[in-house]
């Protein structure tokens, strides 16, 4: 195996062994307000939307996690088959490992073999070519691209790169690559400043993945020889980077710490048009199998489908209209932040 097979492996193992699944973050200070008439009934197709052209049965999906190894080629082939079967959108994890070994393509493209219509999301850094970009969205026939900022994460890395010069090549992408692209974090959230300045640059999509749910700068602190241990608390809460892309008037995902049905709603009615999980799908899918995973989906479309019947909404086009409010600290940042 590979180093870069190794580290994707390791990654793996790391995430299990910090999962908490019911870890606190910034959606438990955010509250809605329910009308106790509602004057709604519960329908799954309320909840139906499309996502880069193609229907989907909820606006939630399974985000990025893995690829590039031969545990990642089993889930992904696992995850590939749930997300046909729930008819959710999946994205995959970084296929830069392909520029160099382009030999582990296979972990990516069994997911497209098992879910050959679906919406499939592929991924690359910051730092990868244009052409090499295109080339592994053409091979995956993916129906976008997430191209990750993960400057702690790779600070954090020993073995981590030590270059943030990125803006010439997201440009470069942009102009290459023949799918939407996704900015997205991986755990410490998008910046209003970000958003804007890549806004300006004609990027119209975004992934806030905010704190509160895998910390990348604690997983690889537990590779590294230096103790960084500070730096995972350094990320913007997903609630609040949320409010940063509202503001900034792009269409964003949420991302960061979702844990049940009632964050994705959180999520929705923050302005997001999706909502992406990641750990506790994949630790659910670790620690039992497909069935339970897409069983566990299903549960999480018809609870969804009920929440919306609870907050009085027969549809997904006016939940930003929700009133919301904040315990007070999460309050007080947002003040000082927005």
């Amino acid at each position: 195996m590979s180093l870069r097979s190794n580290r994707k492996e390791e990654h793996l193992v790391l995430a299990q062994k910090f999962y908490q699944d019911n870890k606190q973050n910034s959606f438990d200070q955010m509250h809605l307000v329910r009308p106790a008439l509602p004057e709604t009934e519960v329908s799954v197709k309320a909840i139906q939307t499309t996502m880069f052209g193609k229907k989907v049965a909820a606006p939630f999906f399974i985000n990025a996690m893995t690829g590039g190894s031969h545990k990642s080629y089993l889930i992904n082939k696992k995850l590939g088959q749930v997300a046909a079967k729930t008819n959710i959108a999946l994205a995959l994890g970084s296929a830069s490992i392909l520029t160099k070994e382009p030999s582990l393509s296979d972990s990516f493209l069994i997911a497209r073999q098992q879910d050959p219509t679906g919406v499939l999301i592929a991924n690359v850094n910051a730092k990868t070519a244009a052409e090499q970009a295109q080339k592994i969205v053409t091979e995956l026939k993916a129906d976008a691209l997430q191209v990750h900022l993960n400057a702690v994460q790779e600070i954090a890395m020993p073995e981590g790169d030590r270059d943030f010069y990125w803006l010439n090549n997201l440009k470069k992408l942009r102009q290459k690559v023949t799918v939407p692209i996704i900015i997205k974090e991986v755990g410490f959230g998008l910046d209003e400043r970000t958003i804007h300045l890549l806004k300006n640059e004609g990027f119209q999509f975004f992934d806030v993945a905010g704190s509160g749910g895998t910390n990348f700068a604690q997983i690889e602190n537990a590779r590294n020889t230096n103790d960084v241990s500070y730096l995972k608390d350094i990320g913007l809460p997903t609630v609040i980077s949320s409010l940063m892309a509202a503001k900034q008037q792009v269409d964003f995902i949420v991302s960061g710490g979702v844990r049940n049905p009632l964050d994705v709603f959180k999520g929705l009615c923050l302005g997001g048009k999706a909502v992406g999980i990641s750990n506790v799908f994949l630790q659910a899918l670790i620690k039992h199998d497909v069935n339970y995973l897409q069983n566990l989906i299903l549960e999480w479309q018809e609870e969804l489908a009920n929440l919306l019947a609870l907050y009085g909404q027969k549809d997904l086009t006016k939940l930003t209209e929700i009133k919301k409010y904040y315990d007070l600290p999460l309050k007080i940042a947002i003040d000082q932040l927005l």
